[in-house]
């Protein structure tokens, strides 16, 4: 057996040299990977916003005469704006305000606090009531039709929401949750998403949490499409709209 007194320095040299190497081929694929995959996810962020502004856009001016409709029904079944904005939580925490056609009351957010004693969700993070009494008439038909949401294709083309993804939570909501409920906020917010295609409110909140998060690591543009072509059966359908 070779000593280390009979190795040679060139051998030593060699060996070290070779180690050295050898790491930068390592390090050379890692960082190719890296660039693999940040030029993948940066792709796919591209063409879905691209997406995101075209759908949203013509979906805009084919729908005006039906914005106009519903916004002329509202205000006449009652008092109070056609549009209800809110402040939602979107991407990373940021706040933005959403809007809505309003489907209740001018009043609603005032009676919130009476109703919370009937709030028919289990874990208290979110506020659900099948039969709501600050719903109008035309707010719920606009709501088992989602048609209220037709606003926020603004909130796409804009780029505070997306086509698909999380729904977007309120600060209060967002107050309650445990960090591993935080993750929904690492995307960008959508107008449907998996729970929505799959029950809507009748979805508990953790199975909603669950959902976010299952999409959120298997993110992708075909998904994405799938989604949107299973939402409409879905709203056709209208269970768990309320």
């Amino acid at each position: 057996m070779e000593s280390f007194l009979d190795r040679s320095p060139d051998a030593d040299l060699d060996q070290l040299m070779e180690e050295l190497a050898s790491r930068a081929r390592g390090n050379r694929r890692r960082s190719l990977r890296l660039m693999a995959w940040k030029l993948t996810v940066t792709g796919s962020y591209t063409v879905k916003r691209l997406i995101d502004i075209v759908a949203s856009l013509i979906g805009m001016l084919l729908l005006a005469p039906v914005f106009l409709a519903i916004a002329a029904a509202v205000k006449i079944s009652s008092p109070g704006p056609v549009i209800f904005s809110q402040i939602r939580v979107g991407r990373y925490g940021r706040h933005f305000k959403f809007f809505k056609f309003r489907s209740m009351r001018q009043d609603a957010e005032a009676q919130k606090d009476g109703l919370m004693d009937k709030n028919e969700s289990s874990d208290g993070v979110i506020f659900k009531m099948k039969d709501d009494p600050r719903i109008t008439r035309v707010g719920k038909f606009l709501r088992r039709t989602s048609l209220d949401e037709l606003p926020q294709l603004w909130n796409v083309f804009i780029g505070d929401m997306s086509l698909v993804g999380p729904r977007p939570p309120v600060p209060s909501e967002v107050e309650k949750y445990t960090l591993e409920d935080r993750k929904r906020l690492d995307v960008i917010p959508g107008i449907t998403c998996l729970w929505q295609i799959k029950g809507r409110s009748e979805i508990p909140f953790r199975e909603q949490v669950q959902l976010d998060k299952e999409y959120i690591l298997t993110p992708g543009v075909w998904k994405d499409i799938v989604i949107l072509l299973k939402t409409v059966p879905a709203i056709i359908g209208g269970r768990g709209a309320y």
